[in-house]
């Protein structure tokens, strides 16, 4: 019996409760679920590092005895092949994340016919939700309590208080 291996790639600026639930429902479907934090991003400078990142995946995931965290670099495609996946999942929000996600499947497909992408919608409760949005409220004060892992929202405030670094390079004000 053939066992599916998949990743499920992002930068994870900050994991969010939409990570996790698509974490979660991925972790039933596939043998094994590979969360890949891409290092270099083109979103701009990230607010935590990526070790920073992998730990807080590393210790929301720990629970689920099928699932890893790794990083990457480079074509998801090349990162896929030498961790033996043969899917990739994919979470979409709106009709806009398709668009988007469905031109990086193609392209995935057409740089590899044997890897295939699953997208999933999160709960509901989280479709709104991204790691941009979460800085943005973060940063004007407002409750994500509901929206991230404690972890997380701890983290936050470790960085809120260490003034580390910006809060994601919002402009103050906008969401």
């Amino acid at each position: 019996m053939q066992t599916v291996r998949a990743i499920y790639p992002g930068t994870f600026d900050p994991p969010t409760n939409g990570h996790l639930d698509l974490v979660s429902r991925g972790s039933t479907i596939f043998d094994h679920l590979v969360v890949a934090v891409l290092r270099n991003s083109s979103k701009g400078a990230p607010l935590f590092t990526t070790s920073e990142r992998v730990d807080m995946l590393r210790e929301a995931t720990h629970s689920f005895g099928n699932v890893s965290v790794e990083t990457f670099d480079g074509l998801l495609v090349d990162f896929a092949r030498k961790q033996g996946a043969k899917a990739v999942l994919r979470g979409i929000r709106a009709i806009s994340d398709y668009e988007y996600e469905f031109q990086m499947a193609m392209m995935n497909r057409k740089l590899d016919k044997t890897l295939e992408t699953v997208f999933m919608m999160p709960a509901e409760k989280y479709t709104y939700v991204s790691s941009r949005l979460i800085k943005g409220v973060y940063q004007l004060n407002g409750d994500i309590s509901e929206l991230v892992p404690p972890l997380v929202l701890e983290r936050l405030q470790q960085k809120r208080a260490a003034h580390v670094a910006p809060l994601g390079g919002e402009v103050p004000g906008e969401v």
